[in-house]
C-alpha cells in the first residue's frame, strides 16, 4: 500500500552470514539517506523532519552534580553582591517630603539604579584661523581625541566594530540601527569603518601565531567553509586556552595547513624535519638524496619550484610531498619545537609534528550508526559504554598523571578495539580506532593534551555563525578583517579581556590594554606546566 514502509523478514541467527549482515547494513545505510531525503523535502514544505541523533555521551557527567547546599539550590546560585563592583557616576539625595513637625533623621538606605545613556552627541569644533605678521595662515589643531580624517568619534567607531564583528549584526541592519539612533552615515562609509585603515589590529592579529606556537606545547586545529566572492573556501583555526588564529584560504590541504603554521615568512627549507618526512612519506631515496644536495633554503616559491625542477621532480605526487616537507622544515627553522602536538578531529591534512586526535569524533562513527535490529542496537550500546568508561579513566589519568597507570590503560585500549562483533559496521568503527592508537592515547605520554578538540570547536563555532548570518565575504579587505577581528575576540576571551574595552584602548590609542601577543606569553606562564614545551618522549 501507498506510504507503507515495507520491512524485512526476520533471519534466523545460522543464516547471518557476514555477507548476509553487511547486505543488511547496506540496506539500512540506504534507507536513512532516504529518510534524510524525506526530511530535506519536509523542512522545505513547513513540515517537522525525523529528531536528529543525540550528542555524544563521552563528555556527559557518569553522576548527576549534587549540590552542596542544603536546599538542593543549583551550585554556584548563592546570592552573591553585585553593587560592590560598580562604579557611582553621580549621587542624588531623595529626602521626605512634608515630614511631621519634630521628626529626626535617623540614617538613610541606598538604593542602587543602572542606566545605560544611549543617545547621539554631536559635536562642532569652531576652529580659529589667524594670519601671522609674515602672511602665513595658521589653522588650530583639533584636540588629540579627534581621530585624524575621521568625522566619527572614537567609541562611536568602537560601537560600530563591536556590533559587526562581536554581535554578528549585518551592515544593511547596522546601517538602520545607527540611522534610527540619529547618526549621518552612509552605507560606504559605513564598510570604509568596518574595513579601512586596520593595519595596527591586523598586526597584532599576525603576532599571535608565533607566540603561540612558541609557549603552546599543544595547539589545537579545525577548519570550516568560508566562501568568499562568491566561491568555496576554507577557515583554519589554530589555537588553544591561550589565543585563537583564524586565517581564510581556498584550500584546506595539508600544504594548505603548513602554509598557515610557517606565519608570515615565504622561505623553503631542507632540514633533517624535512628528510624524516620525506622517508616517512615514502619518496624515492634517490630523489631525497638529490634535494640534500646543493642548496638548502630557497626564498620563495619560485625559487623551491625551480629547484624541484633542477633535480628532476616532477609529478603531481612528488612536487606535493618534497613541497610540504619543505614547508615543514621551513617551520621548525623559524622555532616551532618538533614536540608541538597537534590536536584535531582526525583530518588527514593535520597529520603532522606530534598528533592527536580527538575522541568524540572517534566515537562518533558509533553514535552515527542506526541500529536495524535489536541485537544490532545492543551491540552498539555495549561497546560505546566500554569507550565511555576507558574515557572517563583516561580523563582522570590526565588530571592525576601516574605513569604505573599508563600500560593497563592501554592494554585496555587493545582490548575494546580488538574485539570482534558480528557486525562489519562497528567492526569497522573499531578499526578505524585501532589504527590511531597512537593518536588517542597520546594523553598517556602528554597528559597536558586534551581527549577532545572540543577549544577548536568553540573558537570556529562563532566564524560559523558569522557565516551563516552574513554569508561570504566580497573584498580582499573585508575576508582579512574577518578573520582578524575573530581572531582578536577569541583571544580576548581567552585572556579575560572585555572586547569592548579592548576597542576603545586600540580606536583611542590609549595604549592601556597591553599587546595582546604579552598576554598570550603571561597567560602561558600561569598555565604552566600545561602549556610549556614538552621534554621529548623517548
Amino acid at each position: 500500500m501507498k506510504g507503507m514502509r515495507k520491512g524485512l523478514p526476520d533471519i534466523p541467527p545460522e543464516e547471518r552470514t557476514p555477507l548476509v549482515v553487511l547486505l543488511l547494513e547496506i540496506i539500512n545505510q540506504q534507507q536513512e539517506e532516504i529518510q534524510r531525503l524525506r526530511d530535506e523535502i519536509a523542512i522545505l514544505k513547513g513540515q517537522k523532519p525525523k529528531p536528529q541523533i543525540k550528542p555524544s555521551r563521552l563528555e556527559q557527567p557518569s553522576v548527576p552534580p549534587q549540590s552542596s547546599t542544603a536546599d538542593n539550590k543549583r551550585p554556584g546560585s548563592a546570592k552573591r553582591s553585585k553593587n560592590a563592583q560598580l562604579t557611582i557616576h553621580r549621587e542624588i539625595p531623595v529626602l521626605v517630603a512634608d515630614a511631621p513637625s519634630g521628626s529626626v533623621v535617623v540614617g538613610y538606605e541606598d538604593y542602587i539604579v543602572q542606566e545605560l545613556v544611549f543617545q547621539p552627541q554631536v559635536t562642532r569644533y569652531v576652529r580659529q584661523r589667524v594670519r601671522t605678521p609674515d602672511g602665513q595662515t595658521v589653522l588650530a589643531p583639533l584636540p588629540a581625541e579627534v581621530l585624524p580624517g575621521q568625522h566619527y568619534g572614537p567609541t562611536l567607531i568602537s560601537y560600530i566594530l563591536y556590533q559587526y564583528h562581536h554581535n554578528h549584526v549585518t551592515q544593511p541592519l547596522l546601517l538602520e540601527e545607527l540611522e534610527e539612533l540619529g547618526i549621518a552615515i552612509s552605507a560606504g562609509q559605513l564598510n570604509r569603518i568596518l574595513t579601512e585603515g586596520k593595519d595596527s589590529f591586523h598586526q597584532e592579529k599576525e603576532a599571535l601565531l608565533p607566540v603561540g606556537l612558541e609557549v603552546s606545547s599543544y595547539v589545537g586545529v579545525d577548519d570550516t567553509g568560508a566562501r568568499h566572492q562568491g566561491k568555496n573556501g576554507y577557515c583554519t583555526v589554530i589555537g588553544n586556552d591561550c589565543f585563537a588564529y583564524f586565517a581564510s584560504t581556498a584550500s584546506k590541504s595539508r600544504l594548505n595547513f603548513l602554509e598557515i603554521l610557517r606565519g608570515p615568512h615565504s622561505d623553503y627549507v631542507i632540514n633533517d624535519v624535512t628528510v624524516g618526512y620525506l622517508e616517512q612519506q615514502r619518496l624515492s631515496k634517490p630523489l631525497v638524496r638529490k634535494l640534500c644536495t646543493g642548496p638548502q633554503e630557497f626564498a620563495d616559491e619560485a625559487a623551491w619550484q625551480a629547484r624541484l625542477a633542477e633535480v628532476g621532480i616532477t609529478g603531481e605526487r612528488r612536487v606535493r610531498l618534497a613541497t610540504e616537507g619543505a614547508l615543514l622544515g621551513s617551520v621548525i627553522a623559524h622555532g616551532v619545537s618538533t614536540e608541538l602536538v597537534i590536536l584535531s578531529d582526525g583530518a588527514p591534512q593535520f597529520e603532522v609534528l606530534v598528533h592527536a586526535a580527538c575522541w568524540i569524533h572517534a566515537e562518533r562513527g558509533l553514535a552515527r550508526l542506526i541500529p536495524f535490529s535489536e541485537p544490532h542496537r545492543i551491540a552498539i550500546e555495549k561497546v560505546r559504554e566500554q569507550i565511555w568508561v576507558l574515557y572517563q579513566d583516561l580523563k582522570a589519568y590526565r588530571t592525576r598523571p601516574d605513569a604505573a597507570q599508563a600500560a593497563p590503560l592501554a592494554a585496555r585500549f587493545d582490548a575494546l578495539v580488538n574485539q570482534k562483533t558480528s557486525f562489519p559496521s562497528i567492526n569497522g568503527v573499531l578499526k578505524e580506532m585501532r589504527d590511531h592508537k597512537a593518536d588517542l592515547l597520546r594523553v598517556l605520554e602528554r597528559p597536558e593534551v586534551p581527549l577532545h578538540n572540543n577549544t577548536s570547536e568553540s573558537h570556529v563555532r562563532d566564524y560559523v555563525k558569522k557565516r551563516k548570518i552574513s554569508g561570504s565575504t566580497r573584498s580582499e579587505a573585508g575576508r582579512r578583517c574577518r578573520d582578524t577581528f575573530a581572531s582578536l575576540k577569541k583571544t580576548c576571551r581567552c585572556l579575560a579581556v572585555p572586547f569592548w574595552t579592548y576597542l576603545l584602548d586600540r580606536v583611542k590609542g590609549l595604549g592601556k590594554v597591553a599587546q595582546l601577543a604579552d598576554l598570550v606569553r603571561q597567560r602561558a606562564r600561569e598555565l604552566t606546566p600545561k602549556l610549556v614545551p614538552a621534554v621529548p618522549t623517548k
